[in-house]
């Protein structure tokens, strides 16, 4: 068996993947498996934890376990608390949640982030805390703007290795509902990527105006026939997109450098958005959650 310090598991609402990693923080072996929460029937995580990754278990007796993501959530396995910003790895190495499985397996699990003004709304964040810790390991910027784009986009501003605070737009549940379940979808029609429709939704996004005057856009262009039906969906996203950007960077400005963490060509999108309005994003190297639960290990020293 190779060096292996550390099986690091970033467990989510859809997926499932976890890697064996050296004591350098390299990639031993990787599994992944569409095997997310909601995926794991009558709460059986025991059962489920044991199928995805007993084996090594089995194989690498002693070695210690970290988890994150949306399986330490109110719908997960173990609910963990969410440790108020500003914080740092330090503070989420403390924090961590120690559980026992029925097997005698030790799992830690990462708690969330959170604020909670005494004036203005709560926000939450759990799963991309760890990601945040991965690339502000990779980074010596003294202040930084880092956008997770998905179903609930995150953005944040750290300041050195500390995040000083952040907000979340929900732009990708937004996008499903109005495909789904809204008038907007009924004319939409299948077809190849349109990324000039893309592009056009977001330079509408940028206009003056509320989005919610916008929105109905992505029906009444195709009525008149300045949008085809396979062009909807792109549009859409580049609507939606577009107004988190525009939102996101009255909020924030573009002084701080920029940088988009996630997976596929949604990063891309994002990068595209914030280029139109001639701003410069970069996207994160990949493997950044991955990265982060080794820091987060190593800082609370269940590393040998």
């Amino acid at each position: 068996m190779a060096d292996v310090a550390l099986i690091a598991i970033d467990w989510g609402t859809s997926s499932f993947r976890a890697w064996q990693v050296s004591s350098d923080g390299e990639v031993v072996a990787e599994t992944v498996s569409p095997s997310g929460i909601m995926a794991v029937q009558d709460e059986a995580f025991d059962v489920a934890f044991e199928s995805l990754v007993g084996d090594w278990l089995d194989a690498i007796p002693g070695v210690p376990v970290i988890a994150s993501g949306m399986i330490a959530s109110r719908t997960g396995w173990v609910e963990t608390p969410y440790v108020p910003l500003p914080t740092d790895v330090g503070a989420l190495a403390r924090a961590l949640v120690r559980h026992v499985t029925d097997k005698g397996r030790v799992i830690y699990f990462v708690t969330g982030t959170a604020v909670n003004p005494a004036e203005g709304l709560p926000d939450v964040m759990r799963g991309e805390e760890t990601e945040i810790v991965g690339h502000l390991a990779t980074t010596d910027a003294a202040e930084a703007l880092i956008v997770l784009p998905g179903t609930h986009s995150k953005w944040v501003h750290a300041r050195g290795e500390e995040f000083a605070t952040f907000e979340t737009y929900m732009t990708g549940e937004v996008y499903a509902v109005m495909l789904g379940h809204s008038i907007l979808g009924r004319l939409k029609t299948e077809g190849p990527p349109t990324p000039d429709s893309f592009r056009k939704g977001v330079e509408v996004a940028f206009t003056d105006g509320s989005i919610l005057g916008k929105l109905f856009s992505a029906r009444s262009l195709v009525l008149f026939d300045r949008l085809e039906s396979d062009e909807v969906g792109d549009y859409l996203s580049g609507l939606l997109i577009g107004e988190e950007v525009r939102a996101g960077l009255a909020r924030h400005g573009s002084e701080r450098p920029i940088t988009v963490i996630g997976r596929g060509d949604l990063v891309d999108r994002y990068i595209t958005a914030f280029s139109l309005c001639g701003v410069t994003a970069s996207p994160a190297e990949p493997g950044m959650a991955r990265r982060g639960l080794f820091e987060i290990a190593r800082q609370a020293g269940l590393l040998a």
